[in-house]
Parts: C-alpha cells; sequence; structure tokens
C-alpha cells in the first residue's frame, strides 16, 4: 500500500482543524457559539430549520449532548489525524 499524497494529508489535516475551532468554541465560548448558531438559522432559509430550532430551545440539554458528541468526535478526529499522518511517514 502506498503512502497518501501529501495534499491529501494537508486538506485532511485542514478539516480536523475546522473540527477542533468549532469544539473550541463549544467549549471555551459557548455563549457566543449557541448566539451565532441561532442567528444563522434564523438569517438562511434551511431545510428542517423548525427541527434544528426545536433543538436549541431547551439550551442546557443541547450543551450536554453537544458536549458528549464533541468528546466523542474529538477522540475520532484525533485518532485519525494519526493514522493519516503515520500513513504518509510510513
Amino acid at each position: 500500500m502506498s503512502a497518501p499524497p501529501f495534499t491529501f494529508v494537508l486538506v485532511f489535516l485542514l478539516f480536523s482543524l475546522i473540527f477542533l475551532s468549532n469544539t473550541y468554541k463549544l467549549w471555551l465560548k459557548t455563549d457566543s457559539y449557541y448566539r451565532d448558531l441561532l442567528d444563522s438559522l434564523n438569517r438562511t432559509p434551511t431545510p428542517f430549520k423548525n427541527v434544528f430550532l426545536k433543538g436549541l430551545e431547551n439550551r442546557p440539554r443541547w450543551e450536554k449532548r453537544q458536549k458528549i458528541f464533541s468528546l466523542l468526535g474529538l477522540v475520532a478526529v484525533i485518532a485519525m489525524d494519526i493514522f493519516v499522518v503515520m500513513a504518509y511517514i510510513n
């Protein structure tokens, strides 16, 4: 099996940075993240907009659910970053 191309590794790591940025906002800037999310949903015509807004109504529940999923995602993203970089190096 050959190593993945450098551009693939770079793009993969850039997408990981986007996830890590959103995780940072969720954990350390929760108020502004929540407000930005609400404003974005109210500003744009999104399919299933009411479903998303309903999920945001109960903020403590939303926060708890988002933080649990972000922890799972954080573990998965870091693990995959390590695997991709290891595959490129070897």
